[in-house]
């Protein structure tokens, strides 16, 4: 159960320190099991369809990618052609990037920033803007996140975001049906986290976090305030892995959220393009 509290200055701070001890075990036995470092190296895919049908070619694009980690999807995007800049606000992050970077020979630049607040040289740099996977719920100042994406794109450009749903979000347990997450209003909340979503049995220190909750229309608001034309928003009910760890699985092997006879959407994916002339 997490609880709103005021006073979240220390939210950025926070969860920078949980994403700098996710970064080090991650990718690392056993968590490996999640990422599979070793497969990546040897060629595995890491994009999903949903981000790679909405982006579409990406070769010879210049491609910023927001919330990178420790660089595997940032380095895959380069693979398929694109050339490549990852940002995370996590030191650790970037530096395994950096180190992935060199053992795949992938050619990749890598920045240590707060995607809400992200350096002026990167400005009006790219054709394409990619967010994937765990990505607002970190973000104190959507505005900002918006304002930063659309500010990164050339003329012409386009934002490609794939993230949980709201909906999604906001159930804590299916076995009894337990909803502890607001759906949305982007007040902070915060939570101690013991784990990690890599590896669930994994036992680490625990990590005061700061989260905040948005819906579907704040996020498509934000994105129009920030100058970008919606071109896509859909809503999925069913996707390729469990992101929560509370999905079921079904026998076509994609994993939704029951509710009646029905499902919730898990997914939300929005493709936001920027003016062909700024």
């Amino acid at each position: 159960m997490t609880e709103t509290r005021p006073g979240t200055n220390d939210g950025l701070a926070l969860n920078r320190a949980l994403w700098d001890v996710w970064a080090t075990v991650h990718g690392s036995a056993p968590t490996d099991l999640f990422y599979d470092v070793e497969g990546f190296v040897a060629g595995r895919q890491t994009l999903r369809s949903l981000e790679r049908g909405l982006a579409g070619d990406v070769t010879g694009l210049d491609l910023l990618h927001l919330h990178c980690h420790f660089g595997m999807d940032t380095l895959n995007w380069a693979r398929l052609g694109a050339r490549v800049t990852g940002v995370d606000f996590s030191p650790i992050a970037i530096e395994r990037a950096r180190l992935l970077a060199e053992r795949t020979g992938l050619p990749a630049t890598f920045v240590e920033a707060d995607t809400q607040r992200l350096p002026a040289n990167l400005a009006g740099g790219f054709d394409l803007v990619v967010a994937t996977y765990g990505v607002l719920c970190w973000i104190a100042d959507l505005d900002a996140w918006m304002r930063g994406a659309a500010t990164a794109l050339r003329p012409g450009g386009r934002l490609v975001l794939v993230d949980l749903h709201p909906a999604c979000q906001a159930v804590a347990t299916l076995e009894p049906l337990l909803v502890d997450w607001p759906y949305g209003g982007g007040e902070p909340h915060r939570e101690t986290v013991t784990g990690t979503y890599a590896d669930p049995a994994l036992s680490l220190p625990a990590q005061e976090t700061v989260q905040y909750p948005y819906s579907i229309g704040e996020i498509v608001t934000a994105a129009a305030t920030a100058g970008l034309t919606i071109k896509h928003l859909g809503e999925h009910v069913d996707a390729e892995f469990d992101p929560r760890g509370i999905l079921v699985r079904g026998e076509d092997g994609r994993y939704r959220l029951p509710f009646g006879d029905s499902h919730l959407p898990v997914l939300y994916s929005l493709r936001a393009d920027s003016p062909a002339t700024h």
